[in-house]
């Protein structure tokens, strides 16, 4: 599954779009609207985007879960070594501390990424915060033809700006076209 990223200034535009991408067979879930208009693409029942796809949420969940792990690790390794709490403590406790480290350092990354823009959503910061429309189209490989053909010959105002390979992998970055 691909991403295709269209950017369109009004939001009578975006209407337009989202019903020619719905008369084409592509589903309200395929179809999420960021905008600073929040109240204008409920008035007009456009499917806006979720957290996941504005914060990030999960990459810095995911970096921290594993610098938690590293972290849990090495804490581990030196309280097997200096015996901390004494010479007979079962395995459990070991793997009770790296347990507790990863989920530590994923619930504090998530805090961070509650914080801060989605990375590739920050691309199009400038454009979003001017008014603009980001329109993202999750398409299956069969419907990415028809996608793209509904686009290109009844769209020319909405430009393509950029194509996620990945259905939504929050560790990889996106380019701009």
């Amino acid at each position: 599954m691909k991403c295709f990223y269209y950017l369109t200034s009004t939001l009578e535009n975006t209407r337009n779009i989202v019903d020619n991408l719905h008369n084409a067979g592509i589903d309200d879930w395929f179809i999420h609207v960021l905008s600073e208009d929040e109240s204008g693409l409920k008035k007009h029942k456009i499917h806006t985007s979720n957290y996941l796809e504005q914060l990030d949420i999960l990459r810095y969940g995911i970096m921290g879960a594993f610098t938690g792990l590293i972290i849990g690790i090495i804490a581990a390794i030196s309280v097997n070594l200096t015996e901390l709490f004494g010479p007979d403590i079962p395995d459990i406790a070991y793997y009770s501390i790296v347990v507790f480290f990863t989920l530590f350092g994923t619930w504090e990354g998530g805090f961070i990424g509650i914080a801060t823009e989605n990375k590739k959503i920050a691309l199009f910061h400038d454009e979003l915060k001017s008014g603009g429309y980001l329109i993202l189209i999750y398409v299956k490989k069969v419907s990415g033809e028809s996608v793209k053909k509904v686009m290109d010959n009844q769209h020319l105002n909405a430009e393509l700006v950029a194509i996620d390979p990945n259905f939504y992998n929050p560790l990889t970055s996106l380019k701009r076209i």
